[in-house]
């Protein structure tokens, strides 16, 4: 299978589901951003080398990883759920044997993603239809009263946006939609990144 193989190239394991169960509701499944996506991502989207990721709901870390292994840029994996975050501390023990030459910082925080204090020189925000609405709200709000505190471009990447959360995005904040990525093979109707930015 393509995304073992390519998980064995970054010397990480992220294949696979994993279910909350009915006692969080307002988080959804663990599932990876498929390679293949991302490959498609960035080859348009690029990161600057004085930029900083923020993955919200990062799972196993493939998205955290792939940037940091790419861009070699300060990246920041925020997860929420114990076991799942568990195995993303073991992921950057076994990536980072072999790229210790990359000097930028990997951080796994352990923490629902409405009580991660945005750092004043993250700037850029990645999500994967990780939690509901109304948490999506209180991330957003975090982030935006960072940029009020130090003023600076931030974006937002979504991958598999619903359309309530570009609702919200639209008519509720300051951000701008500033590119649709779609994404190949069949990912259904929301299978594609959209970009939105504040400046």
């Amino acid at each position: 299978m393509a995304e073992r193989k390519l998980d064995r190239t970054l010397q990480i394991r992220t294949v696979g589901l994993r279910e909350w169960g009915n006692k969080a509701t307002a988080y959804n499944r663990y599932e990876a951003t498929p390679y293949s996506a991302l490959d498609k991502l960035f080859q348009v989207y690029k990161f600057e080398e004085d930029d900083r990721l923020v993955d919200f709901g990062c799972g196993r870390g493939r998205v955290t990883f792939y940037v940091h292994n790419q861009f070699k840029i300060p990246v920041t994996g925020v997860e929420a759920h114990d076991k799942t975050f568990d195995e993303a501390l073991k992921n950057k023990r076994t990536y980072r044997k072999k790229r210790q030459h990359i000097r930028a910082p990997i951080t796994l925080e352990y923490a629902l993603a409405e009580q991660y204090e945005v750092n004043e020189e993250d700037n850029c925000f990645y999500f994967f239809n990780p939690f509901s609405l109304k948490i999506f709200k209180s991330v957003i709000g975090n982030i935006l009263k960072s940029v009020k505190r130090n003023r600076r471009t931030v974006e937002l990447i979504l991958y598999y946006p619903l359309p309530e959360f570009k609702e919200f995005l639209h008519l509720s904040t300051p951000f701008e939609m500033i590119n649709k990525i779609k994404v190949p093979g069949d990912h259904g109707k929301y299978g594609k990144f959209v970009i939105y930015r504040v400046y």
